[in-house]
């Protein structure tokens, strides 16, 4: 009698148990991270103020700067590449807003837009010697990370003797374009919030009755409308498809038809883009530019990205993962000033975390991938 055919289970119908699912969310880090450091602040320093208004906008300010950064490194690292030349490019494209319009004069429109180009084409030359050379990211990012401070530091130094220039916000008094990156808005509502005792006012001064909060600074606006963009461009656009391909496996993304190169190129661009906006709104807040501007910014990125879910090797990772990430590394930095320790030990928690993180996405990958 012949053998019976055994049927086999065709792996693009398989059955997957929600629990592995779960586990191979991307976000899954950024979630558990969030939940924890939540109930650990909620627990150890609810009373401290940072759960009012005013510590709210404290931490989700700077959970803003990180996350600004990190949606631009997480597109590039998910595409398959590293930028670390990010912090110095806040460094350098805050320098220039302040040559351009408040050394030269021009005026700050003018000085915001030109640096956008100048900075964006940086990264476009990043992108392009990586991809024509074949040279590693890490290397050529590292090469501009140099080359940038270099020039944040020499070119102010050379034209004003000086490595900080101040009058920023004096010379952008009344530029709309400036307004999107240093005003704020809502005022009206938070007024509101402040007459009806929802929020905390000033109880004595000049600005006795007005609320402590007086609105929500652009800074935070820019930080959910890249975040809100970038996700959509990945999970909702051939161009996100595109980007997972290319950091997953480019040679088999070319043989599919897939614009590799462009796609790498891009995405340095536009984590170019997202260093400059940070570095706009950053001039604005300060009213001044600073050659040691955006220090160690390129590994908080990473960091942030690395906690969202994203895998180092590329072609896995999540826009709302590493957003989760930076609103754990804000939440963190202020949490440890409400609770009264010491704020070195930030580095500590940055070092540990990412460790913690590592191992698990590495465990991820092994489920996904099958390796033992």
């Amino acid at each position: 009698m012949a053998d019976t055919p055994q049927l086999v289970m065709d792996e693009r119908i398989k059955q997957i148990s929600p629990m592995r699912r779960a586990l191979i969310r991307p976000e899954l880090g950024g979630i558990v991270g969030t939940v924890a450091v939540f109930v650990f602040f909620g627990l150890f320093a609810f009373d401290s103020g940072m759960f009012n208004s005013q510590g709210i906008m404290n931490w989700s300010v700077v959970s803003a700067q990180f996350m600004i950064i990190a949606v631009g490194a997480c597109l590039l690292m998910i595409a398959g590449e590293f930028d670390l030349s990010v912090g110095s490019m806040i460094g350098f494209a805050g320098m220039m807003i302040a040559i351009f319009g408040v050394t030269l004069g021009w005026p700050m429109w003018i000085a915001i837009l030109v640096t956008f180009a100048l900075c964006v084409s940086i990264g476009a030359l990043n992108g392009f010697i990586v991809v024509r050379t074949g040279l590693p990211s890490f290397i050529v990012t590292l090469a501009f990370l140099f080359i940038l401070r270099g020039f944040t530091i020499f070119l102010p130094q050379t034209i004003e003797r000086k490595t900080i220039i101040g009058g920023i916000r004096e010379a952008a008094e009344g530029d709309w374009l400036a307004n999107l990156f240093g005003g704020t808005i809502g005022k009206g509502l938070f007024t509101w919030m402040g007459e009806a005792g929802m929020i905390a006012t000033f109880e004595r001064g000049t600005r006795a009755g007005e609320p402590v909060v007086d609105g929500i600074p652009m800074l935070i606006v820019w930080a959910l409308g890249l975040v809100a963009v970038g996700h959509v461009l990945l999970t909702r656009t051939r161009f996100g498809n595109w980007i997972f391909a290319a950091g997953g496996d480019a040679e088999a993304a070319r043989n599919s038809g897939v614009p590799v190169n462009r796609v790498k190129i891009t995405m340095f661009m536009f984590t170019a883009f997202c260093a400059t906006v940070f570095a706009a709104c950053q001039v604005m807040e300060f009213g001044s530019a600073g050659a040691d501007r955006g220090l160690l910014k390129e590994f908080e990125a990473i960091i942030a990205v690395v906690i969202g879910g994203a895998l180092l090797t590329g072609g896995y990772g999540s826009v709302i993962g590493a957003a989760l990430g930076a609103l754990i590394f804000g939440v963190v930095q202020q949490g440890l000033f409400f609770a009264g320790v010491e704020s070195s030990l930030f580095r500590v928690f940055l070092g540990v975390i990412l460790l913690f993180a590592v191992i698990l996405n590495t465990y991820i990958r092994r489920i996904i991938t099958g390796e033992r």
